[in-house]
């Protein structure tokens, strides 16, 4: 049997495009992703409104940009949509085997409580056995010397 555990087991089942949007997801949710994008946009001012002035190629109200900025968050809302989607999928999943480990956990521990409950019982029956033989105390029996 081999040590693995049900996330390793599930990452085997996700598709191509299930590891893409969780791949997408977390690079969208970095850091690094948000400092790349503010010196993009950064160089992308710098470069139409000083550097390229009379030649710009998307000048300024940047209309150019703008576009690419709407379909950017097009594909990102659609991803982060998948990636959730999926996320559910996993939630859920878990959220029945941890039913399926409480159950099968109270059924167990119901066993347990009712052996215990014998176990008492015959000590109890045991306890009045020794007390009902002549002869015999619990205190000798205990102490055979």
């Amino acid at each position: 049997m081999t040590n693995q555990t049900w996330h390793t087991a599930h990452q085997k089942t996700l598709t191509r495009g299930q590891r893409a949007a969780d791949a997408l997801r977390n690079g969208m949710g970095s850091w690094p992703f948000i400092g790349t994008f503010i010196l993009a946009m950064a160089v992308w001012a710098t470069l139409n409104t000083l550097i390229l002035r009379t030649g710009a190629f998307d000048p300024y109200p940047y209309i150019l940009l703008n576009l690419f900025l709407s379909m950017l968050a097009g594909l990102q809302g659609a991803i982060l949509l998948i990636a959730a989607k999926r996320q559910d999928g996993i939630n859920s999943a878990m959220a029945q085997h941890d039913l399926d480990t409480n159950v099968a956990s109270k059924v167990e521990i119901d066993r347990l409580i009712r052996l215990c409950e014998q176990h008492k019982t015959m000590i109890s029956e045991l306890h009045d056995l020794i007390q009902n033989r002549p002869g015999l105390t619990p205190t000798t029996h205990a102490n055979p010397s």
